[in-house]
């Protein structure tokens, strides 16, 4: 699965329809089978322009954060906060983002930073919003939300309903201990120059490739080993092979690319 955020040609982000449908066909042309998965969070931004890609595109996957938290980061050695924001997902919103990936055929990736957030999705399950099996993705590491470590890991893990599937996504470099602990516990896992720009060695990494090669290495030392996409999507409980009709097919009014 290629889980990206779109940006202009310039490195400003965007939510336009057209780098996202850019991006993703030029990912598809060099790797046909992987799972598509957008992203939806934002701070700012209005929620129609967070989700027209989704309901324009059909991505297989859509990511959709699961509550409200500080998003923090600090400095030690300048004893302040580098940025210090408030990232608002108020029960309205996140209801009118699922409504909108529900009705484009598009499975949530119910994005959880905290404890608080696995439980706010069992009444969007109880609503019928949600079905089985649902995908989580707990994230640890933000300041505000779940610290890096394992045993918050395996607690937040302890708290998923059956059926349901989840990854672990660590931020900073605390990230190969909870992929190593995901990994041998039965959970999956996400890494990427997002959230992590180290390898296990403490070398830089040079590309994604080289995270998800690291990735892949935790994995089999636990006896386990990646999932071809096909595999994937069954685990998911998405279409094999998926239509892809509205992510390749051109928009005719889009505006050109650039800025």
């Amino acid at each position: 699965m290629v889980h990206f955020h779109a940006r202009y040609p310039d490195g400003s982000p965007s939510f336009r329809v057209q780098e996202y449908r850019a991006i993703t066909q030029a990912i598809i042309a060099e790797a046909p089978d992987l799972i598509i998965n957008f992203s939806t969070g934002a701070v700012g931004v209005p929620l129609a322009e967070r989700v027209h890609q989704i309901t324009e595109l059909e991505p297989e996957l859509g990511a959709l954060n699961m509550g409200s938290m500080n998003y923090a980061k600090y400095s030690s050695k300048r004893k302040a906060m580098i940025f210090d924001l408030v990232f608002a997902n108020p029960f309205s919103e996140i209801i009118f983002l699922l409504e909108k990936m529900n009705e484009a055929g598009v499975k949530p990736e119910c994005e959880c930073f905290d404890t608080g957030h696995v439980g706010n999705v069992r009444p969007l399950i109880d609503m019928g919003l949600l079905a089985a099996p649902v995908q989580y993705s707990l994230i640890l590491g933000v300041l505000g939300g779940a610290p890096a470590d394992t045993r918050t890991l395996l607690h937040m893990a302890s708290m998923l309903p059956d059926p349901s599937t989840w990854e672990v996504i660590g931020i900073g470099r605390e990230q190969w201990r909870l992929v190593a602990a995901a990994a041998a516990s039965g959970g999956n896992v996400r890494v990427g120059l997002e959230d992590n720009f180290y390898l296990p060695t403490g070398d830089m990494a040079s590309s994604n490739g080289d995270l998800v090669a690291a990735a892949s290495r935790s994995i089999e030392l636990t006896g386990r080993r990646a999932a071809e996409p096909s595999v994937a999507r069954s685990l998911l409980g998405l279409d094999d092979p998926p239509d892809r009709t509205a992510l390749l097919e051109p928009e005719r009014d889009e505006e050109p690319l650039g800025r």
